[in-house]
């Protein structure tokens, strides 16, 4: 008989995902069900930040505070995962927990393969220096930061006039 293998959300306390999925992983393996629960993923997604100048890569959780789990739900499987400590329930009924369809859980999957988003920490007046594209090394004024801070407007003075430019961030860096 095939088994019903089918990728389910575990909510945590939040801030307790590391804890669960190492614990969790730890029950599976000493408990030899790894038929039975085949994966147990965090979701994480890279984030570039620039900060004083420099490029920082952190890591960051997709949906903090709940794990995905690739397993066959039996009563043996769902009490196992459901009394480990720091978990406080499928998504789902409280019977019956639900699965991701197939698409959701590729979605979910793939996330970390998109572009690396990045942020930037310049304020409306700081000096920038550009880095990259027809402007490269020449200096500007913030005057405008975008709420996701993804981006920046800045004044520019080039060939005897001043012109407003907007940028990506990554693509220019504070001066001190």
């Amino acid at each position: 008989m095939k088994k019903d293998i089918r990728w389910y959300v575990i909510h945590t306390y939040s801030g307790y995902e590391n804890k669960v999925l190492d614990t969790l992983t730890r029950k599976v393996h000493s408990m030899g069900m790894e038929d039975t629960i085949k994966q147990i993923l965090l979701p994480m997604h890279d984030e570039e930040e620039v900060k004083d100048g420099e490029k920082k890569v952190t890591s960051r959780k997709i949906f903090p505070g709940y794990l995905l789990i690739q397993m066959e739900v039996n009563d043996h499987s769902w009490y196992v995962v459901r009394n480990t400590p720091g978990v406080t329930g499928f998504v789902g009924t409280t019977t019956k927990p639900i699965p991701l369809t197939d698409e959701e859980a590729q979605r979910i999957l793939n996330a970390n393969q998109k572009k690396i988003s990045v942020h930037t920490d310049v304020k409306v007046g700081d000096k920038i220096r550009i880095t990259q594209g027809a402007f490269s090394d020449h200096v500007a004024t913030v005057i405008e930061v975008a709420a996701d801070k993804k981006s920046i407007r800045a004044d520019i003075s080039a060939f005897g006039n001043t012109s407003r430019i907007e940028l990506e961030a990554g693509f220019f860096e504070r001066l001190s």
